[in-house]
């Protein structure tokens, strides 16, 4: 009895210390960097175009320091004080993906994109990494040192859009909070989105692990209202005016639906809680996509819509990488085979000790071959992330690969997002 009680008085002044640092240095409210990232397949930089203030900070509020190291990119943020550590995160952005395509070998382009973080009460320094893929090092792209009472900061409103509360579970702080954003409905098809996020909602909820973790999520569709419905298909000469700037035949590729208007997104939910995002196009054909710490995608009426969302979710909420190798892509060697990715589901055996070695029974072969008795079981089967050899995944299917139920694997990183999300 001694020792659980034990247990419990540490686990008590941790939690407490922790909310603790988070009330030194930041307040309720959330810092939004908007910065341009530049270059093409040799160089990229970053340069700050705006930063806003916005209400309501709804991430952790003990787990401010990212454990995972997942991303292309990685963001730290220290007080100016102390030169203590106080925040960091890491995400992808579409840009980092366009500059592994046929285009960024003879084109400089540059991008917008958004980050957000708690509010900092003092001046704190923020610096960018990005990852280099030919060195494995992390680049440092941008250094910014903000002082939050500077006249130079946005603080202005922004349009008030209709949320609907599918389910609220508790504070934001303490649950996943995940945003449904409308894309491609007109005026009159509000109802029609809110449905439409009701039954991904309930979709999710069905589909382990979700279906265990209800209770850590709250989940919010905003509306934002387009003036055409539907989205881009470049590829046939297809353009509506919507609110989110959505479209298929991303790099190309029909299938690929996305973005790369990050601005209108941040600007649509700068008033709601947000841990994880996805943008419901109006729209019936089948497509989609998912970015890391950034947004996920995906139509609303396919016969494969709820199986899209979830795997796209799977790459912007989790980190997962895709385990499919025979799909065509835009991508050139998108995986350096030298160094191991940082995606959790994927390895080139490079350091094969920091995946999911731990998990496999000690008679598994690695790499495994695909007969039994192994077949079905967790192993290290070549083939993925967009490539027949060299890049290994943990079973033969998986949502990842071809919607079959998530892998052990797969599993694993899906709760341990959410236990950081809502601050276990």
């Amino acid at each position: 009895m001694r020792s659980l009680a034990f247990i419990f008085l540490v686990s008590v002044s941790l939690s407490a210390s922790a909310q603790s640092a988070y009330d030194k240095y930041f307040t309720d409210k959330a810092l939004r960097i908007d910065f341009a990232l530049s270059g093409n397949i040799n160089f990229q930089s970053a340069a700050l175009i705006q930063l806003r203030e916005e209400p309501t900070w709804g991430g952790p509020r003990k787990n401010l320091i990212d454990p995972f190291n997942y991303g292309g990119y990685l963001m730290f943020a220290y007080s100016a004080k102390d030169g203590q550590l106080v925040y960091s995160r890491g995400f992808n952005t579409l840009f980092e993906e366009w500059r592994t395509t046929d285009a960024a070998q003879y084109e400089t382009q540059s991008w917008t994109n958004s980050i957000v973080m708690p509010f900092p009460r003092d001046s704190v320094r923020l610096v960018l990494l990005g990852r280099n893929r030919e060195t494995n090092n992390n680049d440092t792209l941008m250094a910014l040192d903000i002082d939050p009472s500077s006249i130079f900061i946005d603080r202005g409103r922004l349009h008030d859009n209709p949320v609907k509360d599918l389910q609220i579970k508790g504070l934001p702080a303490e649950k996943v909070d995940f945003v449904f954003l409308a894309e491609g409905y007109k005026s009159d098809e509000l109802e029609k989105f809110f449905a439409d996020a009701d039954s991904l909602a309930e979709a999710l909820f069905k589909t382990p692990p979700y279906d265990q973790r209800r209770e850590d999520f709250n989940i919010r569709a905003v509306f934002v209202e387009s003036a055409d419905a539907g989205t881009d298909f470049s590829g046939k000469g297809i353009f509506k005016n919507t609110a989110l700037n959505s479209g298929f035949y991303t790099f190309g590729l029909d299938r690929y639906l996305t973005t790369p208007d990050i601005k209108s997104i941040r600007d649509a939910l700068w008033n709601t809680p947000c841990d994880a995002i996805f943008v419901i196009v109006n729209s019936e054909v089948y497509g989609g996509g998912g970015i890391y710490n950034y947004y996920a995608i995906g139509t609303a009426d396919n016969e494969r819509t709820k199986n899209v969302f979830v795997h796209e979710l799977g790459h912007s909420f989790a980190g997962l990488a895709d385990e499919y190798f025979t799909s065509d892509v835009a991508y050139n060697e998108f995986y350096n085979p030298d160094y191991e990715p940082w995606e959790p589901n994927i390895t080139t055996l490079k350091d094969f000790d920091s995946k999911w070695k731990a998990m496999l029974p000690a008679s598994t072969p690695v790499p495994t071959p695909l007969e039994e008795p192994y077949a079905d079981k967790l192993g290290v089967f070549e083939g993925g992330g967009y490539v027949s050899k060299g890049v290994f995944r943990p079973m033969d299917h998986c949502m990842m690969r071809d919607y079959h139920p998530f892998c052990p694997v797969c599993t694993k990183s899906i709760l341990q997002i959410i236990d950081y999300l809502s601050d276990k």
